[in-house]
C-alpha cells in the first residue's frame, strides 16, 4: 500500500478517518492524500474580474489555512501528507483523483443517516462509495491504534460480483488480514438449502481460484432475517475488526427501490466498513 486518500471537510469525523490513515500510513510506509472538495459554482470560480472571484480566492485561502489547524495532530507526526484543495462538487470526482494519483484505498468518515433526509439526499460517504473504483473504507467513530486482523466479508457469491471479490482479497493480503467468508441465508422465496448454497459458493470460489482450487478459503453459512443484520451478527460473533460488503453504485430512484447493501451497512454499523464496487 503506498497511498490512501482522505476526503474531509474538518469535521470530527473526518479527524476520525485521518487518525486511522494515519495508523495504516505508518504501518505500510504510505502516502496520506489529504482532499478538500470546496464545492463554488463555476461561474464563480471563473469569472476573474468580479467580486465572485475574489470571494472563490479567499474561501481556497483560508481552507488551506484550515489544513494548518486540522493536520497539526501529534499522531501526523512521521507521515508524508500531500494536501489538495479543489473546487469539486460531484463526488464521483474523487475516482479519477484515485486513479491520478494512484490511490490503493479511500478512507471516510462517515456521520451516517437516516430518516427521510437519505432517501433524497443521501450521504456524502454514499455518493463516494458509488462511484469509487478504489476499496472505501468507512469510519464512523474514534478508533485508536487501528488494525485489521480479521475482515467479516458477507457477499451474494454471484459471478457479477468477482472482480470486487479479487479487490477485496488482493487488499487483504497486503493488510495481512484474514478474510472470513459469509453467505447469509434468508427466509421466505430467497431461502436456500444447504446444498444449495454450497454448490453455489463452491461455483463461484472455483471461478475466483481458478488454477488454485486446493485452495478454497471456507464458508460460513448464517441465517438471519436481514442480510445487514447477518453480516453484522456474524462480525460480533467472529470479533471481527472491519465488515466488508460490495455495492452496485446505483443511484436515484432506482438505488432506492433496489436498495445497495453496500450503503445500508456503511451508513448503520459503528464496526468499520470496507466497500468495493462490484
Amino acid at each position: 500500500m503506498k497511498k490512501i486518500l482522505v476526503p474531509v471537510d474538518f469535521s470530527e469525523h473526518s479527524e476520525y478517518a485521518l487518525e486511522v490513515a494515519a495508523s495504516l500510513a505508518k504501518t505500510f510506509d504510505a502516502e496520506i492524500v489529504v482532499l478538500h472538495m470546496m464545492g463554488l459554482s463555476e461561474s464563480t470560480v471563473n469569472e476573474n474580474e468580479s467580486e465572485e472571484f475574489a470571494e472563490a480566492q479567499y474561501y481556497m485561502k483560508l481552507a488551506k489555512k484550515r489544513f494548518e489547524l486540522f493536520l497539526n495532530r501529534p499522531w501526523l507526526k512521521g507521515v508524508k501528507i500531500n494536501q489538495m484543495v479543489q473546487n469539486y462538487k460531484v463526488f464521483s470526482e474523487i475516482n479519477n483523483i484515485s486513479k491520478e494519483q494512484d490511490i490503493d484505498l479511500i478512507v471516510m468518515g462517515s456521520h451516517g443517516a437516516s430518516g427521510i433526509s437519505e432517501i433524497f439526499v443521501g450521504s456524502n460517504t454514499e455518493k463516494v462509495v458509488r462511484s469509487s473504483e478504489v476499496p472505501v473504507l468507512v469510519i464512523k467513530k474514534r478508533t485508536e491504534k487501528f488494525r485489521i486482523k480479521k475482515v467479516a466479508f458477507g457477499f451474494d457469491f454471484e459471478p457479477k460480483s468477482l472482480s470486487a471479490f479479487k479487490n477485496l482479497k488482493k487488499l487483504c493480503a497486503v493488510l495481512n488480514a484474514e478474510l472470513c467468508l459469509l453467505y447469509v441465508n434468508l427466509p421466505g422465496i430467497r431461502f436456500m438449502s444447504t446444498e444449495q448454497m454450497q454448490a453455489k459458493t463452491t461455483e463461484f470460489l472455483n471461478l475466483a481460484f481458478q488454477g488454485q482450487e486446493d485452495q478454497l478459503p471456507e464458508v460460513t453459512y448464517y441465517c438471519d432475517y436481514s442480510i445487514e443484520k447477518g453480516i453484522y451478527n456474524f462480525a460480533k460473533e467472529t470479533h471481527a475488526d472491519v465488515i466488508a460488503v460490495t455495492t452496485h453504485g446505483r443511484s436515484g430512484l432506482a438505488h432506492f427501490f433496489k436498495g445497495s447493501i453496500g450503503e445500508d451497512v456503511a451508513n448503520h454499523l459503528d464496526l468499520p466498513v470496507i466497500v468495493t464496487r462490484i
